[in-house]
């Protein structure tokens, strides 16, 4: 359970993106996603938070989070294996 708890905490988080410091607030749960998805495009964490930013349609925070929503749904999707239904 303690797991849980901590991974459900609001921690702010600072990045320097297109010159100049910026924060957003993530649950751990959330910033562990964002840096796999940083990793897996081989950016950095500034890198990957300024693509996002310069994207982004609403704040930061909620933009991350959806992103991250996006890709783990993603990735259910093609782990899933239809199983063909009798007729």
């Amino acid at each position: 359970m303690p797991e849980i708890i901590r991974s459900e905490e609001v921690k702010k988080r600072s990045v320097t993106i297109a010159g100049h410091r910026t924060s957003f607030s993530l649950e751990e749960a959330f910033w562990l996603e964002v840096k796999k998805l940083a990793k897996d495009q081989g950016l950095s964490i500034n890198q990957f938070i300024e693509k996002v930013d310069e994207a982004r349609t609403s704040n930061l925070s909620s933009t991350l989070r959806i992103l991250v929503l996006k890709n783990l749904q993603n990735q259910l999707q093609s782990t899933t294996v239809s199983i063909p239904q009798d007729s």
